[in-house]
């Protein structure tokens, strides 16, 4: 087993799966539960569910999809998009699903955490620490859901949400979504000497080298989507996943 995860990161809007660059433009990229099923053929250790709609339009979690997607992998399952309540953590919950990612919801009441892990343990609960840049390139929190910046103590807004309870981190690079051009390793490596629990990169990968970058600043997983789903300079859609052994050789980082 890799001392270190990969995880492939689909983003679902309208049921369909898309693919956004810099948290923009979505474009559709095929049928959610088709690239569950190849990933369960690749054996992928992992996979995390994004909806990028469900807060934004008001509707919260589709527990329909969500429990057809449980049933289809096989693989532990992380879902994020629309949770608000404990309740309806614990719908998901009930489903199947091992992980739930919070993101919008935390912003104005960080407590979430707190009554999600006091019932399911921390161990449950991710949350998405999502950044943006300023004109000046200092990191913010970026509300995704409201689509604009929040406050640029991102650094003590992850450092409140571990001593609520939550049991991972996401950083998610939203000026790098997309782009393929690698982690901010900079980003990262601020985070991970700031919280006590794991991290999760996520924005920017294109290449099994920036996976290692990514551990080697201190991720204890690395996630991607676009270097999953698309292929070749025309970014071609093509759901793929790297070899294990592939995989062993670039995140051996014990030397």
């Amino acid at each position: 087993m890799l001392r270190h995860r990969v995880i492939p990161a689909l983003l679902l809007r309208h049921g369909g799966l898309v693919k956004t660059r810099r948290f923009k433009d979505p474009v559709y990229v095929g049928d959610p539960t088709n690239a569950i099923r190849i990933f369960n053929e690749k054996e992928v250790d992992e996979l995390m569910v994004l909806d990028i709609e469900a807060t934004r339009s008001g509707k919260g979690p589709d527990f329909e999809t969500i429990e057809l997607f449980a049933g289809e992998c096989f693989m532990p399952l992380a879902y994020g998009g629309g949770i608000r309540t404990l309740d309806q953590a614990a719908r998901i919950f009930d489903l199947g699903v091992e992980k739930i990612c919070l993101q919008t919801a935390v912003l104005s009441d960080p407590d979430l955490v707190t009554r999600i892990a006091s019932r399911y343990g921390s161990q449950s609960v991710i949350v998405s620490i999502d950044i943006q840049r300023d004109w000046r390139k200092r990191p913010h929190l970026y509300g995704s859901s409201a689509g604009k910046r929040a406050s640029p103590d991102w650094l003590g807004h992850a450092q409140r949400l571990v001593e609520a309870g939550a049991g991972e981190i996401l950083l998610n690079d939203a000026d790098r979504d997309g782009m393929m051009t690698g982690y901010d390793t900079g980003l990262i490596r601020q985070l991970t000497q700031s919280v006590s629990v794991p991290v999760i990169a996520l924005g920017g990968a294109g290449s099994l080298d920036h996976f290692r970058d990514a551990v080697l600043a201190g991720a204890s997983a690395v996630a991607a989507g676009s270097m999953f789903v698309f292929h070749g300079p025309h970014r071609a859609v093509l759901i793929t996943y790297p070899r294990y052994q592939d995989l062993e050789r670039i995140l051996d980082v014990s030397a």
